[in-house]
Order: C-alpha cells, then sequence, then structure tokens
C-alpha cells in the first residue's frame, strides 16, 4: 500500500451483518411464488447484486414492470426480509470491537451499499451505530450501483479521503469489482461466497470469515 490507511468503507449486507441466506430466502419467494420466475436458488443467489429495481429488470425485462409497481416489490421483499431475520440481528463476530478500535485510531467509515435507506437503518437503528460511520451511501444516492464505482467513489469523497487511502470490505464479487474500479483494496468476508468465486479480482487484501482476524488490528496500526 503506497498510501497510510486514512478510510475503511463497509458494504452492509453479508459484509457487516451475516444476513444474505435472508435476502436470499426473501426474494426466492417473491420471484418465484408471486411472480412466477421460476428461478433455482442459485440463480436467485447469482441476481443478488446491486440495485432492487435492477434485480428485477435483469429477470423479468425493462417492460414487465412500472416504476411503482418495482418501488412496491422491492419494500415488500425487505419487509419480508426484515421480519424473519429482525430477532437475530447481530454484528458478525468481531466487528463490534474493530469498529471502537479504528474510531479511537483516527480512521474514517463509511457505508457504501446497494441497499434502500430503509433497510441500511433497520441495521444502524437496531445495532445503534450511526455514530461510527461519517459517509452512508444507499442505492437512492448513486445513479450506477455496483459493480460500477460510484458508491465507493463517493463515499471516498464525502470522507475527504484519496481512493487509494481506502480499504473496502465486501462480500460479493460485484462488489470487489467495483472497488477495483474506484481504485481501492478489499478484504473479503466469506458469508455467501467462496474464494475461488474472486478469481478475476486482483485488488483483494485477503479473506476472513470474520473481524477477529489479526490483519485488521495490522491494518488500524499500520
Amino acid at each position: 500500500m503506497s498510501l497510510p490507511i486514512k478510510a475503511f468503507l463497509f458494504d452492509l449486507n453479508g459484509t457487516m451483518i451475516d444476513d444474505m441466506m435472508y435476502h436470499c430466502k426473501a426474494w426466492f419467494n417473491i420471484l418465484n411464488d408471486d411472480l412466477g420466475a421460476d428461478l433455482t436458488w442459485e440463480q436467485v443467489k447469482e441476481q443478488m447484486y446491486g440495485k432492487n429495481t435492477e434485480l428485477l429488470i435483469r429477470v423479468f425485462g425493462k417492460d414487465r414492470f412500472t416504476q411503482e409497481e418495482m418501488d412496491f416489490l422491492s419494500v415488500e421483499k425487505e419487509k419480508r426480509y426484515q421480519a424473519e431475520y429482525r430477532p437475530i440481528l447481530k454484528l458478525i463476530d468481531g466487528l463490534d470491537e474493530f469498529l471502537e478500535e479504528s474510531k479511537q485510531a483516527g480512521i474514517s467509515m463509511g457505508i457504501g451499499s446497494a441497499a434502500i435507506p430503509f433497510n441500511i437503518n433497520f441495521v444502524l437503528d437496531g445495532l445503534s451505530l450511526h455514530h461510527y460511520f461519517r459517509s452512508i451511501v444507499s442505492a437512492d444516492d448513486v445513479i450506477e450501483s455496483k459493480p460500477d464505482p460510484e458508491t465507493y467513489l463517493k463515499g471516498a469523497a464525502e470522507l475527504g479521503v484519496l481512493p487509494e487511502e481506502c480499504i473496502v470490505f465486501e462480500d460479493a464479487p460485484k462488489g470487489v469489482e467495483a472497488a477495483k474500479r474506484a481504485g481501492m483494496q478489499a478484504i473479503v468476508l466469506t458469508t455467501m461466497h467462496e474464494a475461488h468465486e474472486f478469481a478475476a479480482y486482483d485488488n483483494i487484501i485477503g479473506f476472513i470469515k470474520d473481524y477477529n482476524d489479526l490483519i485488521f488490528r495490522n491494518l488500524i496500526h499500520k
């Protein structure tokens, strides 16, 4: 790393909380049971990136739904996800300590997520985390979602740091691609995808299952 690390940018779902199975289940039910898409679990999993409306367009084409219908389906999916995940809402192991250590070390932190604010606040309010993050970039704040770099570039700009001074925490290949295109290195949480699924990307520092790995202490105190 040529420059000191000044900021951490976190994806949310699957990166801060291990909830991607619940998102996949909610989408699986809506796409198949409600909308008749007839997709396998793996096919639904492959479509789970970007904004909710983009997912619906990828699966059904741009003329199937009105914007109002897609907005309704987007919120309905999140309501189903939240209802099932709320009883077990918690941070991935070690993240609470890591956030506090990073804050004490003077590292700026932001969230860059394809989730809508309704979902981001579900997590930040539910776990009392707002005070850690000086930047929150949601689906509503960008024109192009991941793998476009806009989400992470906007986060860096809001934190007042250069892209190369940021490390991104991600769990999905499209998110790592967004970080790469933004000129940022990434650490991958293997909550939803396995390491071999990221073979195309050379900006990955390491793969970890939670935030108890010593690599984080090295990043903070570098």
